[in-house]
């Protein structure tokens, strides 16, 4: 892939980004993805994850709070979500699980300090 074209998709992904987060690019020759890092403003990582040579969210993405802890597991598929999400919030976790960005089912799990619990939604 030539500079120029990679300048073009970073100034594209630049226009669409999250509230002007900094961020960093990186094309991956094996896989023809762009790596692509964002970042709060303290510093700290917000969200990781991959598009592909047509702009849209490919494979795995991961999401992080202020302070690093994970918050949201995501896999996309040409841009729509697909398999399972898991949703960090607190004591509770949440897996939903999505099939050609439809939800299919979700399950709930709350932690305490004796078990966890499982229920549908």
């Amino acid at each position: 892939m030539n500079k120029n074209v990679l300048m073009l998709f970073a100034l594209f992904i630049g226009m669409v980004s999250f509230a002007q987060q900094e961020r960093q690019l990186k094309f991956n020759e094996d896989t023809n993805l762009i790596e692509v890092t964002y970042y709060h403003d303290n510093g700290v990582v917000s969200q990781t994850g991959f598009y592909n040579l047509d702009g849209k969210l490919q494979g795995e993405w991961l999401s992080f709070n202020a302070e690093g802890n994970k918050s949201v597991s995501a896999i996309y598929d040409n841009g729509k979500k697909v398999g399972k999400w898991f949703y960090w919030s607190g004591k509770t976790l949440k897996e939903v699980d999505y099939t050609n960005n439809a939800i299919v089912s979700v399950v709930e799990w709350k932690r305490d300090d004796k078990t966890s619990v499982a229920t549908r939604d």
